[in-house]
């Protein structure tokens, strides 16, 4: 038989790559061995992402819990304040109520008694709410007043508050309502 060209190309390839894998070379690593360490790292890497995914979605949906729960919190407080609020203005629409059917009946003095009772159990409720009456004695103060008007008077100084339009109120810190005034020019 007569071997072609290319049938010793074939066979000395073989040869060459059979004498690769038996013989090592002298203080090298075997063939392969990094190709193992690199899919054995790709591996652990995998691994450690897929533990990360897990711990990333854990804490999303906790996350997400919490929302909801601060949220149904918050509505639940809303709703309580709400309610005692309510459950003390309760008492002074009964009042009103008495105060106008004092009126239908011509009762001047009791009507007049009934309205300043309700006013009072108003104030009353809301200053246990926190309410305060804004101060206008003094100068103005853009912060808390709201100028009306400016209007000169005899003995007054400029810029102090001469007149009270309607009274303001802050629910703690915060003005709940200037107080509307007329200042001195």
């Amino acid at each position: 038989m007569t071997r072609s060209r290319h049938d010793d190309v074939v066979s000395d390839v073989t040869a060459s790559r059979d004498e690769a894998t038996t013989h090592e070379p002298c203080g090298s690593e075997p063939q392969g061995s990094p190709r193992e360490e690199v899919s054995a790292r790709l591996e652990e890497a995998e691994v450690k992402r897929d533990e990360y995914l897990a711990d990333l979605q854990r804490l999303a949906a906790e996350f997400e819990n919490y929302r909801k729960r601060a949220a149904r919190d918050q509505e639940r407080l809303v709703v309580h304040a709400h309610e005692r609020l309510v459950r003390e203005l309760l008492p002074i629409l009964d009042d009103l109520e008495r105060a106008l059917e004092a009126a239908e009946r011509h009762e001047e003095p009791a009507l007049v008694d009934g309205v300043k009772l309700v006013e009072q159990s108003l104030r009353k409720a809301l200053v246990k709410e926190g309410l305060v009456e804004i101060e206008t004695d003094g100068p103005f103060d853009p912060h808390v007043h709201e100028a009306l008007l400016s209007q000169s008077q005899e003995g007054a100084e400029p810029g102090s508050v001469l007149e009270v339009v309607q009274r303001g109120y802050r629910l703690g810190d915060r003005v709940v309502r200037p107080a509307r005034v007329i200042v001195a020019e």
